[in-house]
């Protein structure tokens, strides 16, 4: 199973990718855990990343392929993966096809989960943790029994500053500007399910199920 799990910030693909991940045998491989790994094991692609971070610049996307290239050939992802957060871009997607081409390979399926803009919103600036032991809420599916205190140790909950409204919406118009036109992308493909992300993450899991039963495999 090659699976890409796509979809905005706040739809809860990193959630379902873990847990599809475990189900099917297969790494859950996310750009952010590549980025740490390779910067914690100063590969050379890691500490290329690493001269652009620190100049305050985005990665080139060549170097982020090649970071993801480099993780899918571990012999943990030889039975296939469920690859979360990339491709960003379109330029990612096509380089990223033309990497697995030139290996042999190729996605088996593209999962889009689908969640109104304002439903983002409403979850992103929702959410609420407690900045001693972690514990994370959210102040209308998941409130602490006292408001605004943490269940397990009592402490005052926080919000993170990129949950705020402000900054939620900017990432949102980000997101459409730039990410969304890669399902457009793989939807020419034929390789692109949209699923219904609203509802619960059992009822979510199980229409991603349904949709790579219809051919994702």
């Amino acid at each position: 199973m090659n699976l890409v799990l796509f979809g905005p910030p706040g739809a809860g693909k990193g959630t379902q990718a873990k847990v599809l991940a475990e189900r099917h045998g297969v790494p859950h491989i996310s750009t952010g855990d590549i980025f740490r790994a390779a910067l914690r094991q100063g590969t050379p692609l890691g500490l290329d990343a690493k001269r652009f971070m620190d100049a305050g610049q985005l990665v080139p996307d060549a170097v982020v392929c090649g970071m993801v290239r480099e993780r899918l050939r571990e012999r943990d992802a030889e039975r296939g993966y469920v690859l979360d957060g990339f491709p960003r871009t379109i330029a990612q997607a096509v380089a990223f096809d033309e990497m697995l081409s030139a290996d042999g390979s190729s996605i088996g399926k593209v999962i889009s989960v689908e969640v109104a803009d304002e439903e983002l919103v409403r979850r992103l600036t929702g959410r609420r943790s407690c900045p001693v032991c972690g514990a994370a809420y959210h102040v209308e599916s998941a409130p602490p029994k006292v408001a605004g205190a943490c269940d397990a140790c009592g402490s005052a909950l926080v919000q993170r500053e990129d949950d705020s409204e402000g900054v939620v919406r900017k990432r949102l118009e980000v997101y459409n500007a730039q990410t969304r036109p890669v399902a457009a992308y793989y939807q020419d493909r034929g390789v692109l399910q949209r699923i219904d992300g609203s509802g619960s993450i059992p009822d979510v899991l199980d229409r991603i199920e349904k949709a790579l039963e219809d051919g994702g495999r």
